[in-house]
């Protein structure tokens, strides 16, 4: 009997240190990174808003991205998307899920203990002329069994779905930065409601005063009632477009409770008149782009899985040993059921190996290099994606940098032209309809500010998103943080 169990202690411990793993081993795949971005340059800060004074030192974003734009409101909302919004709430046990799979996993590392007990009374047929009997069996058998991870399976198992649990944690930080990007936007849209909002109103009160104006030209007989019924027709579609607009400010209060997690009929945000200047974003240089955005932390990581699924398909090549043990007590007697003499047991090793499976082993290896191939794909397509959004926002700030210089001016040149129009119409010298044209000018080149100037905003907000926040692939959960059950906030 020592005999037996000192064989088996060299054997398992054989298997252990002359374990291999199969498969191939994991290297990421090259992306070619260009040297500098070309829509924005250090040459072309002086010409573009929010670049002009505040030329970035740094090349990362520090901390809480959104404290950039200096608005305590917004600052106040983004501290509640992480603790409340219910898209974070289920990425972040999507992650725990992860996590859990990796223990399930290493799991395999360890042999299997079980124990069952269990009594019968049975009765036994008469052969021969003898008669039959009846008796009790009394059986506690502990069994025991393990496959050594000989090939690397287990090994390559737990390999991949700790990649797998990286990136769902990638995941969650990108869900994370969409959240509260989403809510930036939503909140610089709002405040562009309100501008809209006093701009239409403080239009409406101009052509009021437009109206008595023409009324009193009329009742002195210097005006006509065509210009009375033109002023009248004026001020009543902008009053309809005032009224319009607070359709638009009330779903985007609704669509920002949903982000902070509170029903949008307990949610206000009240109406102030701010004005927030764009900030100057450190986007930092291309090849950083690649350690900063979760979702390309997140695509990298399935392909590390993806490569540890092929060990796993390979492995099924390789024959499976199997140590196994059986001990108990067994008696026809409860009074002797537990004593010595009662015990038995048995032990011994087993090897199996897939002779023949019609090409199994071939197809899923197959499988699972395509499966690869596909994740490479889908992680460089990621990473074009990325370059590109970062590029289309530094486009967008730089040239909308000049559109807004173009528009003030505009809007300055209708407002010399509503002057000029209303005092030749006082005159006589011109009908109101010259002044109505005037008007409506100014009152277009006014939106149309206010418009690009929540474009400006929203560019910055989505730069910001393009190049990952404030977060870097140092902050994705180690190997052994997860292997230890330590969760990330």
């Amino acid at each position: 009997m020592k005999q037996i169990r000192t064989q088996i202690v060299r054997l398992a411990v054989l298997t252990v240190l002359g374990g291999c793993t199969v498969g191939p081993a994991y290297h990421r795949p090259a992306t070619d990174a260009p040297q500098a971005y070309k829509e924005l340059t250090q040459a072309q800060f002086k010409d573009t808003d929010g670049w002009k004074v505040a030329v970035p030192q740094d090349d990362r974003i520090r901390g809480k991205w959104w404290e950039l734009f200096g608005d305590a409101q917004l600052s106040a909302l983004e501290e509640r998307v992480n603790g409340a919004n219910q898209t974070v709430a289920g990425a972040y046990a999507s992650f725990m899920q992860a996590r859990a799979l990796v223990k399930e996993a290493q799991a395999q590392y360890w042999p299997t203990l079980t124990v069952g007990a269990g009594v019968t009374r049975s009765r036994s047929p008469a052969i021969n002329g003898l008669p039959g009997s009846t008796g009790n069996d009394f059986s506690l058998p502990f069994d025991a069994s393990w496959t050594p991870d000989l090939w690397g399976k287990v090994r390559n198992l737990v390999k991949g779905n700790i990649a797998a649990a990286q990136s769902s944690a990638a995941d969650l930080a990108n869900a994370q930065l969409t959240a509260q990007a989403e809510l930036a936007v939503d909140y610089f849209e709002l405040r562009s409601q309100d501008a809209l909002i006093a701009l239409t109103n403080a239009t409406v009160t101009a052509y009021t005063e437009s109206l008595e104006v023409t009324r009193a030209q009329y009742e002195t007989g210097i005006g006509s009632d065509e210009a009375v019924i033109q002023a009248q027709v004026q001020l009543q579609t902008t009053q309809v477009q005032a009224t319009n607009l607070a359709i638009a400010r009330a779903q985007y209060q609704h669509a920002m409770a949903v982000l902070v997690g509170q029903s949008a009929s307990t949610f206000t945000v009240p109406v102030v008149q701010t004005t927030v200047q764009p900030p100057a974003v450190p986007f930092g240089v291309p090849s950083q782009l690649l350690e900063r955005r979760p979702d390309v932390a997140a695509d990298e990581r399935l392909m590390a899985q993806a490569n540890a699924q092929i060990g796993v398909a390979d492995a099924a090549y390789f024959p499976t040993l199997t140590l196994s043990a059986t001990a108990g007590f067994e008696s026809a007697s409860s009074a002797t059921w537990l004593t010595w003499p009662s015990r038995f047991w048995s032990v011994g090793p087993s090897l199996s190996e897939t002779i023949f499976d019609g090409g199994l082993r071939s197809a899923t290896v197959a499988q699972y290099r395509a499966a690869y191939d596909q994740s490479v794909a889908t992680y460089r397509q990621t990473v074009l994606t990325a370059f590109q959004q970062v590029e289309d926002n530094l486009a967008s700030l730089r040239i909308l940098s000049q559109e807004i210089a173009q528009q003030d001016l505009a809007v300055t040149l209708s407002q010399r032209y509503v002057t000029i129009a209303t005092d030749r119409y006082k005159l006589g010298l011109d009908p109101y309809l010259d002044v109505i044209t005037a008007q409506t000018s100014l009152f277009s080149n006014q939106q149309a500010a206010v418009t690009l100037r929540l474009q400006q905003l929203t560019a910055s907000v989505q730069l910001i998103e393009a190049v990952g926040g404030g977060w870097d692939s140092s902050q994705l959960p180690t190997s052994g943080d997860i292997r230890a059950g330590r969760a990330q906030h």
